[in-house]
């Protein structure tokens, strides 16, 4: 029976993989891929020889047609992408939406999710949380996205490309104000590190580094001696804007 998976897959360590991912990936028809080249690194390491497809943010309309249609001819298809879980901040909401209006199956196969684990290792609360992604790239649009995060009480976890990772804090500690927060990096690598403290220390902190990979950024929720300390302080800053930007699909290739 024709059935879409999606793979999650190690964001880092191949070990991390599971078993039954595994078992998926060697037994469905076709594996569609946001990075092939990426993938088949991951393949080869468990020697599994299957048919590619490319499907990312540029050609899921398109890519997303062809597997639909090889999903009606009763093949089976396994989504990953480069690393992690197809639909968080990756391709995958939309094949996912396309696959559930054409009555086929749909199930998942679970896995990593680098936000979860820069969550737990954060030491900031872990109950109740907000995920958002990566801001948007432009400095007016970035702005205008974490202030609608700002008086949220939630832990905010955000993703964040090398390149624009200073002026990521920057802006969060200018709207937030100094709150607790973590910065996570090499996630499961050799070189794994989380750094922990306030908004002005990881700023200074990451003065000294060679910025390098993708980086996950933990905020503390708005508290209410926050708040009001913050709003003492920054009477300067403009209102949130009633129109809330979205978060980006992903960052820049490194």
């Amino acid at each position: 029976m024709s059935t879409l998976y999606l793979v999650a897959t190690p964001i880092g360590n191949l070990g991390d993989i599971t078993l039954r991912a595994l078992e998926v990936l060697r037994s469905v028809d076709v594996i569609a891929a946001e990075d092939t080249r990426k993938t088949s690194i991951l393949l080869r390491h468990y020697d599994i020889h299957k048919p590619l497809l490319a499907f990312y943010e540029h050609n899921e309309e398109r890519a997303g047609r062809q597997i639909e249609a090889l999903l009606k001819q009763g093949k089976s298809v396994a989504l990953v992408t480069s690393a992690g879980t197809p639909g968080i901040s990756d391709p995958g909401y939309t094949l996912v939406q396309r696959a559930i209006q054409a009555g086929i199956p749909v199930t998942m196969i679970p896995g990593p999710a680098a936000f979860v684990m820069a969550l737990v290792l954060s030491g900031l609360p872990v109950h109740s949380f907000t995920f958002r992604g990566f801001p948007p790239r432009k400095a007016g649009r970035r702005r205008r996205f974490l202030e609608a995060d700002r008086h949220l009480p939630y832990t905010l976890i955000y993703y964040e490309s090398p390149y624009r990772l200073t002026d990521l804090l920057r802006d969060a500690l200018e709207v937030f104000g100094d709150r607790p927060a973590a910065l996570a990096n090499e996630l499961t690598k050799m070189f794994e590190k989380v750094y922990r403290g306030t908004l002005s220390s990881l700023l200074e902190t990451i003065a000294q580094e060679k910025l390098r990979g993708e980086y996950v950024l933990v905020v503390a929720g708005a508290s209410g001696e926050q708040e009001a300390a913050h709003q003492e302080g920054a009477t300067w800053a403009e209102p949130p804007s009633a129109a809330v930007d979205e978060p980006d699909r992903e960052a820049e290739e490194d």
